[in-house]
């Protein structure tokens, strides 16, 4: 962890923001709000998605824009702000990426490290193949169904610190549409480990998708990073997200375990045409159960498992946007954030490209009128989305908690962001 020089060399302080909410103006102005405000209600009174929230703050934690809109027909009673508690999923990853590069800054991890240094149980992992020697993670989505039966074969590489962030070390989720791999994982049901320990047990039994190394397949290899992290430090994820994130940068409304009263939005599911309540074992993404959230389950799974109101997360990315620092602490140095949204994976890929689990987006974007190029970006499971713009110094947050998105639904990040973006280049060429 860094000392907080901040405090001590006024001149810093320039580098840094603190929450301020909407008592500073802020550093950006959106000309037609109402606009924004009847995107995210059309698609909520349509019928494709439960709620909806966004939130955009400025570098400085200025609100620049906000709306909420609920149906209340399926969550009656039930309200959406900014202080609302959301599952994140997915934008989990990042916040444990985080935490495993502010280790290897300090030399308690490397990015080189072996994985078997922390959990000796991967030792004797292998890697499923087809019947001629493919890696599974290499079929096309439509012949993912040859693979079955599978072959086991030693994994040729070691896998690495630096192969679980970059999704490149052979774990993935139970949604590879290849039945015999997901009924295998299913069956493991990852979510109910009473610890590490357990869940680290039970997924040495699984094979692997693929050699260390050799290709990026998603899945939760962010979760194996935050239980390195663990075995290195000695201390639980839920412990070092307070110690190294929330406590000293002051952000409230991101951690582990439901807080004291707090009820979450049911899961919803548009898998039938029609929103409605999930089904028991629908969201599928480890098989028949999902994270609980119990404060009391000594469980913490860093690719899936935080919770975070869109204010508390807004902070974080915040903190992402100051390339370190928030609230008078700096946390990672400049040239770590800078290796977030730098080039890893992806990289033929005509949209963007891969940091660490941060898309970032390409010229495309602008052209098709979704956005702008540059733009650091993520989302999660049950339809919550976020993005970073460095060149504005804004971040953004959608919230929902949906599944099974109906057609209608897919376009809500680019229309929603195309028109902030519209209006945002408006201004921009008014100023030229």
């Amino acid at each position: 962890m860094k000392l907080n020089l901040l405090l001590i060399i006024p001149v810093f302080l320039l580098f840094v923001a603190c929450k301020t909410g909407t008592a500073n103006k802020p550093t950006i102005s959106l000309p037609n709000p109402d606009t924004l405000d009847a995107i995210l209600d059309e698609y909520v009174d349509e019928g494709a998605y439960p709620f909806l929230y966004a939130r955009l703050e400025d570098k400085m934690g200025n609100v620049i824009y906000e709306h909420g809109k609920v149906n209340n027909e399926i969550h009656p009673d039930m309200q959406v702000d900014g202080q609302s508690w959301i599952r994140i999923w997915s934008m989990s990853k990042i916040v444990t990426i985080t935490i495993a590069l502010d280790l290897i800054e300090e030399g308690i991890l490397n990015f080189d490290d072996p994985v078997t240094r922390y959990i000796p149980e991967f030792r004797d992992l292998k890697v499923a193949v087809t019947s001629d020697g493919r890696q599974l993670a290499e079929l096309d989505w439509n012949k993912t169904k040859e693979a079955c039966p599978f072959e086991l074969v030693p994994n040729d590489s070691v896998m690495t610190v630096l192969h679980l962030i970059n999704h490149e070390s052979g774990f993935y989720y139970a949604t590879t549409n290849i039945p015999c791999l997901d009924s295998l994982l299913s069956g493991i049901n990852l979510p109910t480990a009473r610890n590490t320990d357990e869940f680290i047990e039970r997924l040495a039994k699984m094979p692997l998708v693929q050699h260390s190394g050799t290709t990026d397949f998603y899945g939760i290899n962010t979760t194996v990073l935050g239980m390195v992290a663990e075995r290195a430090t000695g201390k639980t994820l839920d412990q070092l997200v307070r110690e190294r994130i929330t406590d000293p940068m002051n952000i409230k409304g991101l951690q582990y375990g439901l807080p004291p009263g707090v009820v979450l939005f049911p899961s919803v599911s548009g898998k039938d045409t029609v929103l409605r309540k999930a089904h028991p074992g629908e969201l599928d993404i480890f098989g028949p159960d999902v994270p609980d959230y119990d404060p009391d389950h000594e469980l913490y799974l860093g690719g899936e498992g935080m919770l975070a109101t869109a204010d508390g997360y807004a902070d974080f990315l915040r903190m992402l946007l100051n390339h370190g620092a928030l609230n008078g602490h700096r946390f990672l140095e400049t040239e770590t954030v800078e290796d977030i949204y730098a080039p890893h994976t992806q990289l033929d890929n005509p949209y963007g490209y891969n940091g660490y689990n941060l898309w970032v987006s390409g010229d495309s974007m602008r052209i098709l009128g979704f956005g702008d190029a540059g733009l650091w970006i993520g989302g999660g499971y049950e339809a919550t989305h976020f993005w970073v713009d460095p060149k504005r110094e804004f971040v953004g947050v959608i919230m929902s908690q949906m599944s099974f998105a109906q057609p209608k639904a897919y376009g809500r990040d680019n229309d929603f962001k195309g028109e902030v973006y519209r209006q945002l280049f408006e201004l921009e060429k008014a100023d030229d």
